[in-house]
């Protein structure tokens, strides 16, 4: 366990700020604290966590003051380390900051502090009638502060899209300590420049988001559930492009190859087909029950004409549960697997989905590791998913040159390093081959002007000079 860096005196000033019992600092709090999802150990010096805004610019502009780093954190489920202390400092816990504030059901808006659970979020909108679509697969743990720091996705974005598309208006604390709001509650705003918009995905590196606001839209009332059974990989992602070209988009299309299916169904047996290669799993909804069941008829003869060996319809919501069970339990069933779990995320266009799921299973072959496939594929999001062991270097560093060259076959086919997990600091050697090196400069001198003295996030999302 590395020493802590903070003074005495910067100790006792940040609990004067969030109170006595409100600043971590023993080795077993910043231990617990030093990762995420990804595994990634980074230790910080202290854990501080503020109850209101007022706090949280305190402790800002104490670290401008005393040259400290702060990472903001909600519920710690990230995959590219943006939550922890690459740089060692303070990590600014914001799971107290947990209230609904309002919910305008006229208006359809709901505004939430940045440590509500997204689950809670859409149920509470849901008792009203309303939806909130982005749905991660953490949704019963991550907090709608992470979801907007790294732009989240979901099941239902092929349809309905993801975390950005929902944000209206956010109130922030800048680097500086500084409060500030931007957004607007109205349908449309072009009012200066789309701030909202830059501190989505930004992954906590240009501002400590307080409260945020998302639109909400009626819940489509009827759905139909379909499974199709494929003996091959490319029959699977070829019967995407054909969903995804017949008229229809369906709210969800997800895939889940050989290896997947059989790990899901070893761990839950949920009735999955285990002598299949790969599955897709697709559901319709809308407000008539007439137009869902004509899309789903529409979807099922796409399906028919592609090498699809059965399709299956959930005729029940039980039937249609297990199906969404199924993809929903893809991570914690392979993380049984093996002592190592390294979840990746690539997204292609979708009519690059059977390249580079090809691609991805040659890789496997040629650096003789075990790798599992899975994703959003309607919206070409694809979750190779390596099983190892973090005690044999040698396999780990077979699956890291096996990730290398999968990313750079995702900038080949025109696709991109991440669709919804963010740089991190996983990615970071990798963002300059997607975006050049001017697109970096540019993202620097934002990065220069908000937040002069470095001190929100440092290490994530590109190197610092």
């Amino acid at each position: 366990m590395q020493p802590q860096k903070l003074s005495q005196s910067t100790l006792s000033a940040l609990r004067g700020i969030v109170g006595q019992g409100n600043v971590l600092t023993s080795d077993e709090h910043r231990l617990c604290y030093a990762y995420d999802a990804q595994r990634l150990e980074c230790v910080p010096d202290a854990i501080v966590r503020p109850a209101d805004t007022a706090q949280i610019a305190a402790v800002l502009r104490l670290a401008n003051e005393n040259a400290f780093p702060v990472i903001p954190r909600g519920a710690g489920t990230g995959l590219s380390g943006g939550s922890v202390a690459a740089a060692g400092g303070v990590v600014l816990d914001v799971c107290r900051l947990d209230r609904i504030v309002q919910i305008d059901e006229t208006n359809m808006l709901l505004t939430a502090q940045p440590g509500v659970v997204t689950a809670k979020l859409v149920s509470a909108a849901e008792k009203l009638g309303l939806l909130y679509p982005p749905d991660p697969g953490s949704i019963n743990a991550c907090t709608i502060g992470g979801n907007v720091a790294e732009n989240s996705g979901g099941l239902r974005a092929v349809k309905y899209g993801v975390t950005g598309d929902y944000l209206k208006a956010l109130e922030v604390v800048s680097p500086l300590g500084e409060v500030y709001r931007t957004g607007a509650r109205t349908v449309k705003s072009v009012a200066g420049y789309n701030v909202t918009s830059l501190l989505c995905g930004s992954e906590g590196t240009l501002g400590v988001l307080t409260e945020i606001t998302v639109k909400l839209i009626p819940i489509p009332r009827f759905r139909r559930s379909l499974l199709a059974v494929f003996d091959t990989v490319r029959g699977a992602t070829d019967a995407v492009v054909a969903i995804m070209t017949c008229g229809v988009l369906p709210a969800t299309l997800e895939m889940m190859d050989g290896m997947t299916i059989r790990h899901v169904e070893q761990a839950n047996h949920i009735g999955l087909p285990v002598e299949a290669e790969a599955i897709l799993l697709i559901e319709v909804d809308g407000y008539s029950d007439a137009g869902v069941a004509e899309e789903a008829e529409i979807v099922r003869a796409a399906l028919a004409k592609s090498e699809a060996s059965e399709m299956k319809t959930a005729d029940n919501p039980a039937d249609r549960e297990r199906l969404w069970e199924a993809r929903r339990s893809a991570i914690p069933a392979l993380a049984r697997a093996r002592p190592t779990t390294m979840l990746e995320d690539v997204t292609v266009p979708v009519t690059a989905l059977s390249e580079m799921t090809l691609f991805i299973q040659q890789m496997a072959r040629e650096h003789s590791v075990s790798v599992a496939t899975f994703g959003h594929a309607g919206d070409g999001n694809l979750h190779p998913t390596f099983l190892a062991d973090d005690r044999d270097e040698d396999e780990i560093a077979r699956v890291k040159q096996a990730t290398a060259e999968i990313f750079e076959k995702a900038i080949a086919l025109g696709g991109t390093v991440s669709g919804e997990h963010g740089i991190g600091m996983t990615k970071t050697r990798f963002l300059p081959m997607e975006t050049g090196p001017a697109t970096i400069e540019v993202m620097r001198s934002i990065k220069r002007a908000m937040d002069p003295n470095n001190i929100l996030n440092p290490g994530k999302v590109f190197f610092e000079d």
